[in-house]
């Protein structure tokens, strides 16, 4: 008897672990997750985002049983990782990071000089052609603004979108289609903004001559205290009332930068452009590599998704690059724009306006663009975020 008890116990042991519920489709994706750390670790490729993504990713597909008594994937209504998971299926942590970015960026470059943002706006160019292609190609035009909004490189933007909108059709088949696209978009978002190094300068190389590469722009203009402070107040309630729908990341994001221009409420802006975006960061790239379960993750749709996702960020970054170019036709030879920096246009800040800044040292050391290029690149957020709020009201009007 002592004996029977004691197999069915190490029966019952057996077949609650990980290898007797083991799929090949689960080793697949645990085996990303693990390439992704170490070449997050070996290239350095943005690994404060990109190591929790990645261990998430481990994470959401360890084998379990299905049929367990108690809740454990991060879709099963209960578990510790789905409540989790909720900060990302209400829009909760892109609202707090981009609280976060506001209390960080300095829009000095865009007040300087106000032209450049038309970069960032160019950029987005990228987003309504996927969308496009993406409703050609057969989806449903809700889930083609969210594969659409990749192209602006902003995890955040993507998730923010994709959420909305499957709040917004809940009561309708297509809003859990929607809500099923959480993962694989964000994923793909959040891939390419670390990707940064590795997609942009070919493109930015191939559309640009040696002689624009190597063109200096004038020195920025200083600007004074009180631009710094009524300007964030005056786009804010510009991009409030052209796209009330974005005001849930663009008051936000407004918000911390006042925060941080005030010169009163530095406490505040520190906590929240350090600690708090911090904490959000790790929830929100654990929860979203979760989300890669195996079952749900791995199919025909997702790799669709990830393709037009990079041909959305391509383009984005060509249509600023283009644009700049055109713009040199209509401007004087000493105000002319250097091409480079069209491509910061996506929001994928700081890197994509770093890179433009390296690619312009490559041909000149002395040619320093960086600050020239943080105007399109914070143009970029703000745009790809007043996109998101146009799709959003357009799809739910």
């Amino acid at each position: 008897m002592k004996l029977l008890l004691i197999t069915d116990l190490l029966k019952g042991i057996w077949e609650n672990t990980g290898f007797t519920n083991l799929h090949w489709d689960n080793g697949i994706m645990i085996l990303a997750g693990l390439i992704l750390i170490l070449l997050s670790i070996r290239f350095n490729l943005k690994p404060l985002l990109l190591i929790p993504l990645a261990l998430g990713i481990v994470i959401g597909n360890i084998p379990f049983m299905h049929s367990a008594p108690y809740p454990i994937g991060i879709y099963a209504e209960g578990s510790i990782l789905h409540y989790l998971f909720f900060g990302v299926l209400k829009g909760i942590y892109p609202a707090l990071i981009f609280l976060g970015l506001g209390a960080m960026v300095d829009l000095s470059p865009m007040i300087a000089n106000p032209k450049l943002m038309i970069l960032g706006a160019a950029a987005q160019v990228g987003i309504f052609a996927t969308f496009l292609g993406a409703a050609i190609l057969g989806f449903p035009i809700a889930e083609s603004a969210s594969i659409a909004i990749i192209g602006g490189a902003d995890g955040n933007t993507a998730i923010f979108l994709t959420s909305q909108l499957a709040a917004g059709l809940k009561s309708l088949p297509e809003g859990e289609k929607v809500m099923g696209l959480i993962g694989p978009v964000a994923m793909a978002a959040y891939l390419y903004m670390a990707l940064v190094p590795v997609i942009q300068p070919p493109i930015m190389k191939l559309l640009t001559t040696r002689k624009e590469r190597l063109i200096r722009m004038k020195p920025q203009r200083t600007v004074s205290r009180a631009e710094k402070i009524v300007f964030p107040l005056v786009f804010l309630l510009l991009t409030a009332f052209v796209a009330p729908a974005s005001l849930p990341l663009l008051g936000m994001f407004f918000f911390g930068n006042v925060l941080k221009e005030s010169g009163l409420t530095r406490q505040l802006a520190g906590t929240v452009s350090t600690t708090l975006i911090d904490i959000v960061i790790i929830l929100i790239g654990l929860t979203v590599g979760a989300s890669t379960q195996a079952d749900v993750f791995l199919k025909w749709e997702s790799i669709l998704i990830f393709v037009l996702g990079a041909l959305s960020f391509m383009v984005a970054t060509a249509g600023g690059i283009i644009f700049a170019k055109v713009m040199n036709l209509f401007l004087k030879e000493e105000n002319r724009i250097n091409p480079l920096i069209g491509a910061a246009g996506v929001a994928a800040i700081p890197d994509s306006a770093r890179i433009a800044h390296e690619m312009g040292q490559r041909e000149d050391s002395t040619n320093h663009l960086i600050s020239h290029a943080m105007a399109p690149n914070v143009a970029g957020i703000i745009g790809s975020a007043v996109t998101a709020g146009l799709l959003l009201a357009f799809i739910l009007r």
